[in-house]
């Protein structure tokens, strides 16, 4: 069962140029390149690794933490600046246990504490890939903004031995072959519970798996909510089909349940819309089967029915004060007939074709995490999936964090939640000034 539930849903991989521009990969056999390909694309190694097009792998993302930034680093085959000196015994160290060539190791922004679920076989192709099948790339590694002596890495030898454990990932003999395909994808190479599980004091996933407790259950990450993506009715995606959880990885969209956007725009973007449909199945197999974890909620974010138009009400308005009218209106109304109708529609029902999707019966509309309704205003989406883009302006240069507070909060009272709390001026300037 092993061997099948590592190799199979390989047919659908995209043209080694996609990922290496115009890699030779002179010498390697052309289905291990592949093989590596595809799960490079699996890992999202580009989301990270990759800050200019003309530059893949090449490093150089800024990543927040607390104490400072951390930069990815160039994983190209450059002998002085990349992994082109690796053995494969060096690279699976740094997959397996989070330690460098040199002996260093890796903050865990780096997801080898995924990453080591991955089998002999997968890491060998995948270091295949990169050392022939990716264009070397000159590009010095950037030293962390962390100063000292909080920089130092040797605490992390005791982080992982506290919360890290390696190995590859052992199939179950009482799931079926699909189930355990789907959780070797999940808990492995698309580390999902890396943004969607709650993180502990130490900034260690409470879980590695569906057998810990809050496996899935939603965490806050990067000014963005990961949602509960557990088996349960409300908090969770028990009340989306096997279509549309199929849809909404694929193409990042599930008509009349949400979108994606930020991380997860990202993810679909760069990983999950080029892997294969069987694959893709698998993962909402074992979906289904991760524990339920409710989070007080009495109903699905995507359960509100909305309150309809609100045109009416600025009829026959007095707009001397700016209020209603201007670049300096505050009205929530206002600035939503102003800005979103022409898309959205008035009543928020979205176009016909689903491009501008419906605020009624949105999981970002209708939950009480306001942070990714925030972020999609001020940022903006942009998402390339396989059928084309898909495109949301941002606002940020044209509002003002009060507007912006104003607009999201009518957004959710009117067409999702009536008794939310709204969104509070100050969180919208926190989230401005992180975001570039």
């Amino acid at each position: 069962m092993t061997q099948h539930v590592y190799r199979h849903g390989l047919l659908m991989i995209m043209p080694l140029a996609l990922l290496a521009g115009s890699a030779t990969a002179l010498g390697a056999d052309q289905d291990q390149l592949e093989r590596g390909a595809y799960i490079a694309r699996t890992a999202d190694c580009t989301a990270c690794h990759t800050t200019d097009e003309d530059k893949p792998f090449a490093g150089g993302l800024a990543m927040p933490t607390p104490m400072g930034d951390i930069y990815s680093t160039n994983i190209t085959p450059d002998p002085d600046t990349g992994i082109g000196g690796y053995s494969l015994e060096e690279f699976t160290r740094v997959l397996r246990e989070g330690v460098a060539r040199d002996g260093h190791r890796l903050y865990p922004a780096m997801p080898y504490t995924a990453y080591t679920k991955m089998p002999d076989e997968d890491i060998q192709a995948l270091y295949t890939w990169f050392q022939e099948g990716v264009e070397p790339v000159h590009q010095e590694n950037r030293e962390s903004d962390i100063p000292w002596p909080l920089n130092m890495r040797w605490p992390l030898a005791v982080w992982n031995w506290a919360f890290v454990d390696t190995g590859a990932y052992e199939p179950r003999d009482d799931k079926s072959d699909e189930w355990n395909r789907g959780a070797y994808l999940v808990q492995g190479p698309t580390h999902c519970g890396t943004c969607h599980t709650p993180r502990g004091l130490a900034m260690q996933e409470k879980a590695s798996d569906d057998t810990g407790k809050g496996f899935l259950s939603g965490a806050d990450l990067g000014g963005w909510h990961a949602f509960n993506i557990t088996s349960d009715h409300n908090s969770g995606i028990g009340g989306w089909s096997d279509d549309e959880v199929f849809s909404y990885l694929k193409t990042g969209a599930a008509h009349g349940k949400g979108q994606a956007a930020g991380p997860m725009g990202e993810a679909v973007e760069h990983s999950l819309r080029y892997m294969s449909d069987e694959d893709i199945r698998a993962i909402v197999t074992y979906l289904r089967d991760v524990p339920a974890v409710n989070d007080g909620d009495e109903m699905p974010r995507y359960g509100h029915e909305g309150q309809g138009s609100d045109a009416s009400r600025l009829r026959g308005q007095d707009s001397s004060d700016g209020q209603h009218t201007g670049e300096n209106a505050t009205d929530g109304a206002a600035l939503y007939l102003g800005n979103c109708a022409t898309c959205h529609q008035a009543d928020g029902s979205g176009s016909p074709d689903g491009y501008y999707p419906s605020l009624v019966h949105n999981s970002v509309v209708g939950t009480s995490h306001s942070d990714n309704l925030t972020q999609v205003i001020l940022n903006g989406v942009h998402r390339a999936n396989n059928d084309g883009e898909i495109f949301m302006p941002a606002f940020r240069d044209q509002l003002s964090d009060e507007q912006i507070s104003a607009l999201a909060s009518y957004v959710q009272t009117q067409f999702g939640d009536p008794d939310a709390k709204g969104v509070d001026v100050g969180r919208v300037k926190e989230i401005r000034d992180d975001t570039p």
